[in-house]
């Protein structure tokens, strides 16, 4: 059974070359444009793992990954920031607010499948 991945970013182009990238590596992929969008997917389907960006409209990827660490039944998912903010204390909020790994735009196609095998 393929694991499931969930895609979050405002970026249509990045959804669409993740969401091809995903699929070619064997994974179940499913999209959100926004943390809304990020949060009915998780409560309705068992992903198990977020490529989450953090700046977004309405609910930001800090949002989302709070909620994913603070719901015990979502304990599991794992979570990979990856996002414009490159400042050492947004990546260190990132971690500590759960991320199990984050990336800074632009990054290597390569590396964040590398990344995403070794959580799933």
């Amino acid at each position: 059974m393929s694991k499931k991945v969930l895609i979050v970013d405002d970026e249509p182009n990045i959804l669409m070359s993740l969401d091809f990238l995903m699929k070619k590596n064997g994974y179940e992929v499913f999209v959100g444009r926004n943390g809304q969008e990020a949060l009915d997917i998780i409560n309705k389907e068992n992903v198990d793992l977020v490529v989450l960006d953090i700046m977004m409209p309405e609910v930001d990827g800090y949002e989302v990954c709070e909620y994913i660490r603070a719901t015990p039944s979502l304990a599991h998912i794992k979570v990979i920031f990856l996002s414009a903010k490159v400042k050492e204390s947004e990546i260190e909020k990132g971690y500590a607010i759960g991320a199990d790994h984050y990336m800074t735009k632009p990054f290597s196609t390569r590396e964040l499948v590398k990344k995403v095998k070794e959580l799933t």
